[in-house]
This record gives C-alpha cells, sequence and structure tokens, in this order.
C-alpha cells in the first residue's frame, strides 16, 4: 500500500515519549491522515491520567481508552503462572502485556476502517514483533507502520529534540530518561546508566523504584500472608475471597513493601542482542512461588518434571510474542490438566526481599508425613527397596558384566 492511499491509522498509544511523536510524525509523513489513538488499560494506573486532552492536542481525532485489565490478568497472567513459565527469570510482565493490547488494537482498527496499524516499539526490541505477530494473527492483510523503523531519529534525546520542536509535552526530562513499562504487574526500567552492567542499579534512590522499596528499606519485621487456589488460580488473600486481579494488586502491596520481588537480568533478546533490565514484580514473585508451593504437594513426579520441562517452551513463546499459535494453546490445555488438583492453602513470610515458606496445605496432597517419616512407621517395608534396587539397577550391573567381559578377551 502506498503512503498517499493511508487516510487512517490507529495507533497503539501510551503516551510516553515514542507515541507522543509518531502522532505529528503520522501527520506529517502520511499525508496528514487521520490518527486514531488506543490505549489499553493493562493496569498502568496514573499514566493514564490528562491522556485524552494530550493525544488530541498532539492532531489524534479520538482516543479509545479500553479496560483490558481483567482480560489481561485471567487469559494472559493466570495461565502463564500457571504453566511456571519464566524467560531466564524475568516473569514475562511485558511480553504477555503486549498480544491483549494488540488483539484489542485490531478490533478497533477494523471497526474505524483503519488503513494501517502503527506502534512506537523500537526496531531493537522484542515488542515490535509481539505487537506485529498478534496483528497478523487477526487482520493478516493489515498494513503496519513502525516509524522507529522508518525516520531518522536515532535515539530518546533526539526523540526530546522533535517532541520539543513540536510542542509535545512530556512528563519526562533527560535526566531521568529510562525506558519503562509499567502494568498491573510489573514495571521495567532501561537505559541510562542500567546500560553499564558494571553499574549497580540505584534501587536506594528516591524515585528509581515505583512498585517495591530498597530491601534494605524493608520493615525490620516479617509480614505473613495466606494464599488460597482452586485448580491453580488464586482465590482467596488471608482468607478473604477476592477475583485474581484484586489479589495480585493486595499482593503488590504487601510484597513491594517488603523488597519482594526485584531481578536485576541481562537477558537475551529476540533479536538477537543481550539487554539489561531492572524489573519490579512484587505480587507477581509471590504467586509465583507460592503456586510452585503448592504444586510440590500436589503434582505427581513424571507430571511435575515434564510440566518444568515445557515451561521453558512456554516462556519462550510468550516472550517471543507468540501467544496466539498452536503451540502455545496445545500447552495451555496440557496446562490447565495438570491443575484439576491444585488446590490448596500456602502460607508465606516476606522479610526484606526474601520469600520464606511457612506452611502448605492441600486435600490432594501427594506428600504423605506416614510415609516419609524417620520415625517408626506401619506402612513402608524397608525390605522392599532391594528388590527394586536389584530391577532399577540390572541395566547398569549388566553393562558392567559385558565391559569386564571384554576387558578380559583383551589380556
Amino acid at each position: 500500500m502506498n503512503k498517499k492511499d493511508i487516510k487512517k491509522v490507529v495507533l497503539a498509544y501510551s503516551g510516553g515519549l515514542d507515541t507522543s511523536i509518531i502522532i505529528p510524525w503520522l501527520k506529517e509523513n502520511y499525508n496528514n491522515c487521520e490518527v486514531v489513538a488506543v490505549s489499553g488499560n493493562v493496569g498502568q494506573g496514573d499514566e493514564l491520567d490528562g491522556l485524552e486532552e494530550k493525544a488530541l492536542k498532539t492532531g489524534a481525532s479520538k482516543l479509545y481508552v479500553v479496560d483490558l485489565t481483567d482480560e489481561f490478568v485471567d487469559d494472559f497472567i493466570i495461565p502463564t503462572v500457571q504453566a511456571g513459565a519464566l524467560y531466564e527469570g524475568y516473569m514475562l510482565g511485558t511480553s504477555f502485556a503486549r498480544p491483549v493490547i494488540a488483539k484489542k488494537l485490531v478490533e478497533i482498527a477494523l471497526a474505524e476502517g483503519a488503513d494501517a496499524i502503527a506502534h512506537g516499539c523500537t526496531g531493537k526490541g522484542n515488542d515490535q514483533v509481539r505487537f506485529e505477530l498478534a496483528v497478523k494473527a487477526f487482520a493478516p492483510n493489515m498494513k503496519i507502520i513502525a516509524p522507529w523503523r522508518e525516520w531518522n531519529i536515532k535515539s530518546r534525546e533526539e526523540e526530546i529534540d522533535y517532541a520539543e520542536a513540536h510542542n509535545v509535552p512530556l512528563k519526562i526530562n533527560r535526566e531521568t530518561n529510562y525506558s519503562k513499562d509499567k502494568n498491573l504487574w510489573h514495571l521495567s526500567h532501561e537505559g541510562l546508566d542500567l546500560e553499564d552492567a558494571g553499574n549497580e542499579p540505584q534501587y536506594e534512590k528516591p524515585g528509581f523504584l515505583e512498585m517495591s522499596v530498597s530491601p534494605l528499606e524493608a520493615p525490620d519485621v516479617p509480614t505473613y500472608l495466606t494464599l488460597d487456589f482452586e485448580k491453580g488460580v488464586p482465590v482467596a488473600l488471608d482468607g478473604k475471597k477476592m477475583s485474581a486481579k484484586d489479589i495480585i494488586l493486595a499482593l503488590n502491596k504487601l510484597g513491594g513493601a517488603n523488597g519482594i520481588g526485584l531481578l536485576d537480568i541481562v537477558e537475551n533478546r529476540l533479536v538477537g542482542m543481550k539487554c539489561r533490565g531492572v524489573y519490579e514484580t512484587p505480587g507477581g514473585a509471590i504467586l509465583y512461588f507460592a503456586h510452585n508451593y503448592l504444586e510440590t504437594m500436589t503434582l505427581d513426579k513424571m507430571t511435575a518434571h515434564k510440566k518444568q520441562e515445557l515451561s521453558v517452551t512456554f516462556a519462550e513463546l510468550v516472550y517471543n510474542g507468540q501467544w496466539f499459535t498452536p503451540l502455545r494453546e496445545a500447552l495451555s490445555a496440557f496446562v490447565t490438566a495438570t491443575q484439576k488438583n491444585v488446590t490448596g492453602k500456602v502460607k508465606l513470610k516476606l522479610y526484606k526481599g526474601n520469600i520464606i515458606k511457612a506452611g502448605v496445605w492441600s486435600d490432594y496432597a501427594l506428600y504423605s508425613e506416614e510415609l516419609a517419616t524417620f520415625g517408626e512407621d506401619h506402612v513402608y517395608n524397608q525390605a522392599d527397596a532391594a528388590g527394586f534396587i536389584n530391577l532399577f539397577g540390572l541395566p547398569l550391573k549388566v553393562q558392567a558384566q559385558v565391559n569386564a567381559k571384554s576387558a578380559a578377551k583383551k589380556k
């Protein structure tokens, strides 16, 4: 499609630096096309304040703000937690937010009769892939505009120059210009001093952390909590029934106050380079820990080990933007089957960045104190172990005998 044929563009709009300057840039470079801004609310809080006024002032014809928080939690976060999926330790906060936003973006673009969809992802990052694969899944013929792959702007400093020249209001300055992504699950920090892997993150610097405190500044007394699960889904916090979304929000406060969920990572990006980032995921860290704790009681050995193995593939699919693929759907079906008995209660202690086990209970527990005891029992016959070892070790014994015969012949 030629530029002159593009009359209306739907833009994934956050109000941050990238998307703020994209509105005037699109109008300048695509024949004064109409720009419809879409902001998916995935729990970024006050970042949504004043967004409509800002979008309209910078040239958008309208702004959609769509609440995606429940869908985000129920259809993306919880299935990923149930899978135990971590990408190199990263809890995938940005990764699984992109497909839910992109899905709604396509829905609005089709309803608006748009000629193209635009996003503010850089040509160096993973998000361009995540957005565009989701668009292809729901609108395979839709034109996609990625300004970072077209314009002559080379850095965030030049973006600020462009914004100032076009009177685009910004909430950041050149000194605090970390690249951040926030939602109800996490907050990421990249850029500035973090680009030097030799620099320690400034956890104690006022304003650096937003969802958490440094473990050094956490209380000197522990915080206890209980979480109830039904089929792998969190349903109650400290005995109070709540939605999964509200549990995550409450855990963010409890975890954040205790310095839980800070991750400083050099990760392998999909596009081939390594990148350093700092992530705050206080509630998510607690939820992953609690869910895994309960699974140690309720999953059999073979299922637990296979699930752990497949969790790596699941995490790679999410990280690489392949949420809407047959393989991810198949893996989710497997995970759902493993969760039928992941029901019970977990008690945890939070203390200065640490999550400490404090108790676990389940009516479906495969753990038996009667079997595992070091004291006297009347259930397990220890003499049975001799026959088991003979059979289990038979291949090893036969191989040793064959090796001995071969060695004897060579003498």
